[in-house]
């Protein structure tokens, strides 16, 4: 069943646009361990917070992707950017209508 993985990540002031930079650098790995979709925005009512939406084939290949090193080396480099403000949730998918 695919797992959702929704969370916002507070940028440090003046910082939001490079965490964004960093965040969507292509990263062929994030497919190759089961990520199905990865999406990061913005809103202009707040300049300090950057919006992620992770849809994964599992909450196990979520869960096991925060130990590959690449993704390691990636929450380390990103953490300079980051104000340590994070929130979010994570649900099951159960059904879409695009799709059968």
């Amino acid at each position: 069943m695919t797992f959702a993985n929704v969370g916002t990540l507070g940028a440090v002031p003046g910082k939001r646009d490079e965490l964004v930079a960093y965040l969507t650098k292509r990263s062929d790995t994030l497919k190759q361990i089961g990520c199905l979709a990865y999406e990061v925005g913005i809103s202009d009512d707040d300049l300090e917070t950057v919006f992620v939406i992770e849809l994964w084939e599992s909450a196990e290949a979520h869960q096991s992707s925060l130990a590959l090193p690449e993704v390691q080396a990636a929450i380390a480099a990103a953490r300079p950017l980051l104000s340590g403000a994070f929130g979010g949730f994570h649900f099951k998918v159960v059904g879409s209508p695009l799709r059968d």
